[in-house]
């Protein structure tokens, strides 16, 4: 009955088993609510199932590390807790303890369940679930002792099954911007404007013939003018501004729709039994947290 850490069996544990959370770090608790510690790993054995947690006591007993079977382990996901139920300061320094990379044989678990099983007795296990038979490494089994392993009874103790789902959102951005002005440009204009100048032409008419006009009818005066006026036109040429054309900046919407394909993962659930066992609903848990 060999066992692994959680990351052995499940590299990508805090996913696939916590739905991306890690049970690492839970904080210990006993059942009087002193803080004990942490969780420091979580040790499965060759099935998948979650046998021991590893607790690192440093509350109790700096830098001890000890195994606590999971069937005493109450589970509060809510506030990332986990309880030692039963658990005393007093039994918790005469646990073995426990170093990394050790080998965890059958002895080994011997003496943490030896330590362990008053504890499940005071923490409302029967002596049926409490099994102290002699048994041998080849004939031990995990489900000889619910009381230690079970989970049974545990309203925390649910097994959890995730989902994927594709979720739209939308994010408004800058796209770019278009900016309308104006620029003068500036060309030269030619126009012409007849006009009219009026002048003067003196005509002097000659005769062939002197004719006599009457003594007494001619006086000789001088200062006798004969006046004419003349006038003539100039051009009168003014800029002023007319309106050429009129511009109307507006923005319209373009609705478009954006296609996606993911490959979506749902768990289900998986019930192994062994022998007969009577199983009562749908809601049947696996042995684990």
């Amino acid at each position: 009955m060999a066992l692994v850490t959680i990351e052995n069996f499940s590299p990508n544990y805090k996913e696939e088993i916590f739905g991306g959370e890690d049970i690492k770090g839970f904080d210990v608790y006993s059942e009087k609510d002193e803080k004990i510690g942490s969780v420091y790993d979580v040790l499965l054995d060759e099935a998948g199932r979650f046998r021991y947690l590893a607790i690192d006591m440093g509350f109790w007993v700096f830098g001890k590390k000890v195994l606590l079977p999971v069937g005493l382990a109450q589970m509060d996901y809510d506030h990332n807790r986990v309880y030692a139920r039963g658990m005393t300061e007093n039994e918790a320094k005469k646990l073995p303890e426990y170093r990394n990379n050790m080998t965890i044989d059958y002895n080994y678990e011997e003496q943490v369940r030896n330590a362990y099983r008053p504890v499940a007795i005071r923490a409302g296990r029967t002596a049926a679930e409490v099994n102290q038979s002699t048994y041998t490494t080849d004939t031990y089994r995990y489900d000889h002792e619910p009381g230690l392993y079970g989970i049974e009874g545990q309203e925390q103790k649910t097994l959890k099954l995730y989902e994927e789902r594709l979720l739209t959102n939308k994010e408004r951005h800058k796209a770019g911007e278009v900016s309308v002005g104006k620029r003068v440009e500036s060309e030269t204009a030619q126009v012409s404007v007849p006009i009219e100048k009026e002048r003067v032409i003196i005509e002097r008419t000659g005769t062939s013939e002197l004719r006599e006009v009457e003594p007494g009818s001619v006086n000789f005066e001088e200062g006798e003018v004969a006046r004419v006026e003349l006038y003539e036109e100039s051009a009168d040429i003014q800029k002023k501004a007319f309106v050429r054309e009129e511009v109307g900046v507006k923005k319209e919407v373009e609705r478009d729709t954006v296609d996606a394909k993911e490959t979506l993962r749902r768990e289900e659930l998986e019930i192994d039994v062994e022998g007969q066992p009577t199983i009562r609903g749908d809601r049947a848990k696996e042995a684990g947290l």
